[in-house]
């Protein structure tokens, strides 16, 4: 009976074990396979003296590498210790990189090897060759190499669409220069948009990466490269937490436009949008809160000859779903241009299909907010709050606007708003509906429509551009 209860109890804990490490991942197969096609790049710069003998830092007094530059460069002759300071001098930088064909293509990210004079790429078997860069394409931060070797290991591509938040993944890389350095983590978010950087549908993951692993692969545990990690979000210039990875199928487009045409063309409809808040979807009578909304069309561009119009909201390009404005200029930009699409827009209340011809070029404009101007003198306000006057024919001709009101000053629950002195109101938007605003009388009969409980949402044109504007909520009275 003891020899029974014994095995048993063994039994049992042989099972804790094995579902225990079941919870665990093994890299060890994932390194062995894939680890010979990761390869360190290392490059040099040559930075030409100003013939004066002094020397400027290329970094803020604040970065981390303005006291490295101090501690290690050449101060300007006359500083106290300071040895002379030569004409020109070498900059080095390291990153990674994968092989992704046998022949000697290789993937990185455009800021490695940008301005490099000499790219040297070091093999793990401790090879080296020099690099010819075959293109790179800034706006996606992907470049393509090409050493002049044979018989190469490659790396296995994967579909990041699959990939599942939560997911393990493991990247490959030299950070700091230690080559081959194995960090794992989980995907925390899919398709991150970061400033300046619409085009990427950006990965992240909780990875550790620090300088020095740009350019190299993120794998899932199939051992398939689904990323190219590319920046990291620090305060410190170290890891924190947060990484970005280019999706594979994103640069894998980019290294084909740039191994045929040593550039990338993207494609262009000539429209600026603004993200759909919750109060512009009920303004424009929208379920929910999806897709673009159109701030202006450009005079003769793709978007105005297929019927495009301002106050439009663009629910789909091509058949794929615009679930946010940051989707539509990497959709737009991933067509090639010349090509004949159908896009789905909402307009007063339906949807139409619009067919467009889409254009070339680098980028689809996107409104940014910034903080409110100062007020002028104190005048009569209206229901929303607004101190608005009408325009002049100068100024019309000026501002080539055909009708609408200048914003000199901003009260009430306006102020909470994003408006500004020199806003000009161009219509007004309400249950699907656009007004243009042509008179101030105009301008508050129809405000004098709402209840206290509505959202006004007004067409501003600020500068050369036109963005969308929502009031939440109107006082009882009809003036202040």
């Amino acid at each position: 009976m003891k020899q029974i209860l014994t095995a048993f109890l063994f039994a049992l804990l042989s099972l804790a074990v094995e579902a225990q490490n079941k919870g665990l991942p093994d890299f060890t197969e994932l390194v062995e396979k894939q680890g010979a096609a990761v390869v360190n790049i290392s490059t040099t710069q040559l930075i030409r003296g100003s013939g004066r003998g002094g020397q400027t830092f290329p970094f803020d007094e604040d970065d981390p590498m303005s006291d490295f530059f101090r501690r290690f460069i050449p101060r300007q002759p006359g500083a106290p210790g300071a040895p002379a300071v030569p004409r020109n001098f070498e900059s080095r930088s390291l990153g990674s990189g994968f092989i992704i064909s046998s022949d000697g293509f290789i993937l990185t990210n455009a800021h490695v090897v940008e301005a490099a004079d000499e790219i040297l790429v070091r093999l793990t078997d401790k090879r080296e060759f020099k690099a010819k860069v075959i293109g790179a394409d800034k706006r996606t931060d992907v470049a393509l190499l090409k050493i002049e070797a044979g018989g190469l290991p490659v790396v296995r591509m994967g579909d990041p669409g699959v990939l599942k938040v939560g997911e393990w993944v493991v990247a490959i890389g030299s950070p700091f220069g230690f080559e081959n350095s194995v960090t794992a983590g989980i995907v925390s978010a899919k398709g991150r948009s970061l400033p300046q950087e619409n085009f990427v549908p950006f990965i992240q993951t909780d990875v550790a990466i620090n300088p020095g692993n740009s350019g190299g692969p993120l794998f899932n545990m199939k051992s398939e490269v689904v990323g190219i990690n590319s920046q990291i979000y620090s305060r410190s210039g170290g890891f924190m937490g947060i990484s970005f990875a280019i999706p594979i199928d994103v640069a894998m487009d980019v290294q084909s436009q740039l191994r045929a045409n040593g550039k990338v063309n993207r494609g262009r409809i000539g429209v600026v949008i603004q993200e759909v808040s919750k109060d512009l979807a009920e303004s424009f009578g929208l379920s929910k809160a999806q897709g673009a909304a159109v701030n202006a069309v450009e005079r003769g561009g793709p978007a105005e000859k297929a019927g495009v119009e301002p106050g439009d909201v663009i629910l789909k390009f091509d058949g794929k779903p615009v679930n946010s404005s940051g989707d539509l200029p990497r959709i737009v930009g991933m067509t090639k241009p010349g090509t004949r699409i159908v896009m789905q827009v909402w307009r007063k209340g339906s949807t139409r299909d619009l067919t467009v011809v889409v254009g070339e070029t680098n980028e689809e404009k996107t409104i940014a907010k910034s903080g409110k101007g100062q007020k002028p003198a104190d005048q009569a306000a209206n229901r929303l709050g607004l101190v608005v006057s009408e325009l002049g024919s100068e100024q019309k001709r000026d501002l080539k606007v055909n009708s609408g009101l200048l914003v000199e000053d901003i009260r009430g629950n306006a102020a909470r708003a994003d408006l500004r002195p020199g806003d000009i109101i161009l219509a007004l938007i309400a249950r699907g509906e656009s007004t243009e605003i042509k008179s101030i009388d105009q301008f508050n009969r129809l405000l004098a429509q709402f209840d206290k409980t509505a959202n006004v949402t007004l067409l501003v044109k600020r500068g050369e551009l036109q963005t969308f504007v929502t009031i939440r909520g109107l006082p009882d009275s009809k003036a202040e």
